[in-house]
């Protein structure tokens, strides 16, 4: 406050930020295809702040004409764009480093849960949209600008540049697209992509940050990259069960499970008259999750959705975005009304843990009850939000899994 004789200091550590375009190897794009998008190594780049822009068309074949003509029945869900895809990987130096398995149900659990307005309005022009006014194509075409921090894990946690090494993002086409799409019609709609581009941020440093980075290079340091991994389970359950145990995995002490997000569908997976992007209670009164012998949450939780007695869930549900991101504002952009009729969604903390447990293998295991027993066709989903890292050397290229 007192310093002014103080000089003017200008921040020259970075003198060129430019995104450049890379796209996969070669330019086909159908069903269960594998598209490879190399980017080859460079001094900086920024992948927790690039983007999947994917180009396309919604159409179906006129039964009169035999001709390609739009869809004017169906449109994506929520979310449609991600459900296009069976899996993404992120591999550096030619090891896979992050995996988001069934991205569409994977990312849409994630963002509902810690999302706020704001970040869920900026996303609109990537297909997320709850209302899904703006997830119908104009005349046929659509383009969507997925951010990467929104479908894996590691660019979402690690925000520093990547040194000198080969990165590949992969994506693979599912082998349907009728999740990604509803119509309530029998419109036999496909979806044709003309495009995928990998758009990333090269960093170009300034002389004293370029300096320090070259000798980074030559002393050939290990360098760790924290994240949390985004990892999808499921189980379809016995029809008119009340009670369920679920032995989930089995983890290392490096891989320790800290949030779980739980949800149930019921013959919505393969139906194109049904949104994929939404969930049902399933009439579940109670749910526990299991770290070997410790028990989250220590009490139960008492649900009736019968008698609209779901507070406590909606409560955790809005408090995993303050924790999840260490900040003190609770937002969310979900209301208690979509809650329950479309996003029941139960998130378990667990991320407060005893030492000894984090000292060996951890076995998680998902226990829950119901009111009415589970109607046939349910399939239940737990994302398991875990702690992950890796090393990498800039000059040898080497990549360890921790």
């Amino acid at each position: 406050m007192f310093d002014i004789e103080k000089g003017i200091e200008w921040d020259e550590g970075v003198v060129g930020y430019k995104f450049q375009s890379h796209e996969a190897y070669t330019a086909r794009y159908e069903n269960t295809d594998e598209i490879r998008i190399p980017l080859q190594e460079d001094l900086c780049t920024l992948p927790c702040d690039s983007l999947i822009l994917i180009e396309g068309q919604l159409v179906k074949t006129d039964a009169t004409t035999n001709k390609t003509v739009p869809a004017t029945e169906t449109k994506f869900v929520n979310n449609g764009v991600a459900f296009l895809f069976s899996e993404i990987r992120y591999e550096v130096s030619g090891v896979t480093v992050d995996t988001n398995t069934k991205p569409g149900i994977t990312t849409t659990m994630k963002n509902l849960a810690s999302l706020n307005q704001s970040e869920s309005l900026k996303l609109t022009m990537s297909g997320w949209d709850l209302n899904e006014e703006a997830t119908k194509p104009i005349d046929r075409y659509f383009q969507a600008c997925i951010p990467l921090n929104r479908l894996l894990g590691f660019a979402e946690d690690y925000k520093n540049i990547m040194l000198n090494i080969p990165q590949e993002l992969i994506l693979i086409r599912s082998n349907s697209d009728v999740n990604a799409l509803i119509c309530a019609t029998n419109e036999k709609a496909r979806v044709v992509i003309d495009k995928i581009a990998w758009l990333v941020p090269h960093i170009v440093p300034g002389l004293k940050e370029e300096v320090k980075l070259t000798k980074t290079i030559e002393k050939d340091k290990e360098i760790a990259v924290p994240y949390r991994s985004w990892e999808l389970h499921s189980l379809p359950l016995f029809p008119n069960t009340t009670k369920c145990s679920w032995p989930v995995k089995i983890s290392t002490k490096f891989e320790t499970p800290r949030y779980i997000i739980f949800g149930l569908q019921s013959n919505r997976e393969g139906q194109l008259d049904k949104n994929m992007s939404k969930f049902d209670r399933g009439d579940i009164t109670n749910m526990r999750v299991f770290l070997n012998n410790e028990r989250y949450p220590y009490e139960n939780l008492n649900i009736s959705y019968k008698k609209h007695h779901f507070g406590i869930l909606y409560e955790m549900f809005t408090n995993f975005r303050s924790r999840y991101y260490y900040t003190d504002k609770k937002e969310t952009h979900i209301t208690p009304t979509q809650f329950f009729d479309s996003y029941p969604l139960i998130i378990i903390d667990c991320s407060m843990q005893k030492t000894g447990l984090q000292t060996q293998s951890i076995a998680l295991r998902i226990e829950f009850d119901t009111d009415t027993g589970i109607s046939e066709g349910t399939t239940a989903y737990a994302l398991v939000i875990s702690d992950r890292a890796f090393t990498y050397t800039p000059l040898t290229k080497s990549v360890k899994q921790v």
